[in-house]
């Protein structure tokens, strides 16, 4: 079978590996579409363990499943998770899904940029999912990434009447928009150096776009009736568009870090700052099976719009073009691979 082998940005690979056969409790997934991250092109954490097989936004049909699966047959299209947690740690029991050591060292083979996919045990019984008709191979591709803004946004509690900041408009920023417009936010406010992604913001539901080269903070102001965002999202690891963000919080606001930077970069900011606004911060990662399963059930009924999200689909043969256009930037919003 083909794969995607990542060997750095810049140098994927189309390769041939043996299609992997699978054991008792698992499942043979052919591949139908598999969604380019923006953690993929995060190099200085990827390149670490290459030469592999990325990608974990995978939607596809169920070819083989093992004597013991019971749930799932031949024929059933899916969305498959990657990492998944076993439900039964102190962190899980406690709603810290992303903490459990087995959601950080779960994963299927190779990887999603493959013709085929082995499911192991324990991602059949804890991170497939059945797709709706209503969702087609690609849209399927937003399931994981929405499940993570899904679950960011519950940890921000993010809702009714807030205005909310957008720092950072590519991919999981415009999914950000969507949500907080559908959680009912007030008032939303996105920015960008890119003015694309600044016109796909105000598409996808921002009241207001800032270029991010001018004075947030008094720009949310003047849109903001004189005061500053309830709810800041950052969605880069920018180190200037992370301070913007931090000086653009309210009294009694919460920011999220929905981004993450390089190991060992340090953020200055003003405790007192923080401790005299009651600010407060807080982080998300990963998404569990109820964040999916909403996210699921918000694309089948068409209350987060993705589809017009998808900027290129291309062929697996294509990986390498697809990865040059995530890490450019420019106009593409999400490349989408099939086989």
């Amino acid at each position: 079978m083909k794969v995607g082998m990542y060997y750095r940005n810049d140098d994927v690979r189309v390769e041939e590996m043996t299609v992997p056969e699978i054991g008792e409790g698992e499942i043979l997934v052919k591949m139908k579409a598999c969604g380019i991250c923006g953690s993929d092109v995060m190099e200085w954490y990827r390149i670490k363990k290459a030469p592999r097989v990325l990608g974990h936004e995978v939607t596809g049909e169920i070819v083989k499943v093992g004597k013991d699966v019971k749930t799932y047959k031949e024929g059933d299209r899916v969305f498959v998770t990657h990492h998944v947690p076993c439900g039964e740690c102190w962190y899980c029991k406690r709603g810290y899904h992303s903490v459990c050591k087995t959601l950080r060292s779960t994963n299927f083979f190779p990887g999603g940029f493959a013709e085929y996919i082995r499911v192991p045990k324990i991602n059949v019984e804890k991170g497939v999912y059945l797709l709706p008709d209503e969702i087609s191979d690609e849209d399927g591709t937003f399931v994981e990434p929405l499940g993570c803004v899904v679950r960011g946004q519950r940890v921000a509690r993010i809702g009714k009447g807030d205005t909310v900041l957008v720092i950072g408009s590519g991919l999981s920023g415009l999914l950000h928009i969507q949500l907080a417009r559908n959680k009912g936010a007030d008032r939303i406010i996105a920015t960008d150096i890119n003015e694309h992604r600044l016109k796909a913001a105000r598409t996808f539901g921002a009241d207001v776009v800032i270029d991010a080269r001018e004075d947030i903070q008094k720009k949310v102001c003047e849109a903001n009736n004189g005061r500053l965002a309830d709810r800041v999202i950052i969605c880069t690891a920018a180190i200037s568009a992370i301070e913007q963000g931090m000086n653009s919080v309210d009294g009694g606001g919460w920011i999220l870090f929905f981004a993450m930077t390089e190991p060992g970069v340090k953020i200055p900011f003003h405790l007192f700052d923080i401790w005299n606004k009651l600010v407060t911060i807080t982080t998300t990662y990963a998404a569990v099976r109820e964040d999916n399963m909403e996210a699921i059930e918000l694309i089948k009924t068409g209350k987060i719009n993705v589809k017009d999200m998808i900027t290129h689909v291309l062929p697996l043969d294509e990986i390498k073009k697809g990865f040059e256009l995530v890490v450019k930037g420019g106009k593409a919003i999400k490349v989408v691979i099939t086989p």
